[in-house]
Parts: structure tokens; C-alpha cells; sequence
């Protein structure tokens, strides 16, 4: 097994047995619905609500090495845990809490990587919008290989009205325009012969 699919694997199954609930969201989700790629690191995200952050990002980190000097208090501010596994791979461990982390965590499922390798990761539609929300160029070209692998299977309405309320939130329609963009390239690569 690759040592991030182990990772990814490990960290999951210490999730499992502290019954939470989270999903792979970064580069290992890409290579499930778009175009696959190197990764560095393993991206959850795990479901903490607001107010009881604290007891989680203990659990882990004394679970999983710090990658950083105060950890804890990097992970509180931010909303991200940065340790690594045994074998060094880094974790990325978002502390999700608004509605629309909770509702890609619930709409997350599992996929075989390979046998006896089944991880839990976003759908689709909730990576596409993570990615589009986030806005790095790595994100982009996510973006545009989740779309040319799924575009038919993609419920854009869904896509569409998340990736609104969010740019909302942060003031930043540009991202909905550049997903609408990539998303008629897309249509029109279709239409070639």
C-alpha cells in the first residue's frame, strides 16, 4: 500500500474508533473523481461543530506528532490540525462546523482504491465546491479535471447553489464565474468531434 493511502487509512481508522465523522477532501478525493495527481499530504475533514474543538484536536494530537511548534493552539485559531504519521506523512485535519461542512461529510461514501482499501471521501459535487471555494490554482486544475471526468454525472444545481451561498459569505463571485467558465469549456469539449 502507498505510504499516503496508508496514512489515509490510518487516520481513518483512528476516526472510526473515536466515532467521528469526517471525509477525505484533498488530492487522495481528487484521484477518485478527477484527474489524479501527485499529493504531499492526506486532507481531511472531521466534523467538530463549534465550542468543543478542543477535546478533538487534543485526541489527535496525541494520537498523530505535531508537524508544528504549538499545534494546538495553530489548530484552534485556524481550524486546522497539522500532524503527520508515524511514517512522516502530513495530515491536514480541517475542524469542519458550519452546515455546509456537515453536509459533506453526510453526503461523503466510501471507495475502493484497491483491494482491501476503502476510504471514505467527499462526493463530486462537495470536492468540486471546496475546490471552486478555495481558489488556488491547484484547486483550479482540480476543478477542471473533477469536471472533465464527471460533467454528465454532476448535479450542477446542487454545485451551483452551494458554491453561492459560500462566495456570499466571503464576498468573492469571481469563483462562481470561473467555475461557470470551466464549466462551458467543458460543454464545448464535449460537442467536438
Amino acid at each position: 500500500m502507498n505510504g499516503l493511502f496508508h496514512a489515509a487509512w490510518e487516520a481513518e481508522q483512528f476516526m472510526r474508533q473515536q466515532k467521528w465523522r469526517f471525509c477525505l477532501i484533498g488530492g487522495l478525493a481528487v484521484i477518485r473523481w478527477g484527474q489524479p495527481r501527485a499529493t504531499q499530504d492526506v486532507d481531511f475533514a472531521l466534523l467538530t461543530g463549534f465550542g468543543g474543538e478542543e477535546a478533538y484536536v487534543d485526541r489527535l494530537l496525541a494520537r498523530f506528532p505535531a508537524r508544528i511548534k504549538d499545534a494546538k493552539d495553530f489548530a484552534l485559531q485556524h481550524r486546522v490540525v497539522l500532524a503527520r504519521t508515524a511514517d512522516g506523512v502530513s495530515l491536514d485535519i480541517a475542524l469542519a462546523g458550519i452546515s455546509f461542512e456537515e453536509k459533506v461529510i453526510d453526503r461523503a461514501s466510501d471507495f475502493t482504491f484497491a483491494e482491501g482499501l476503502s476510504l471514505t471521501t467527499a462526493s463530486a459535487e462537495d470536492l468540486l465546491v471546496l475546490k471552486a471555494f478555495a481558489g488556488r490554482d491547484q484547486d483550479w486544475f482540480d476543478v477542471r479535471g473533477i469536471v472533465a471526468r464527471q460533467e454528465n454525472q454532476l448535479d450542477w444545481n446542487y454545485v451551483l447553489a452551494e458554491l453561492t451561498f459560500l462566495s456570499e459569505l466571503k464576498e468573492d463571485p469571481d469563483s462562481l464565474k470561473r467555475l461557470e467558465t470551466i464549466r462551458q469549456e467543458g460543454k464545448s469539449r464535449a460537442k467536438q468531434p
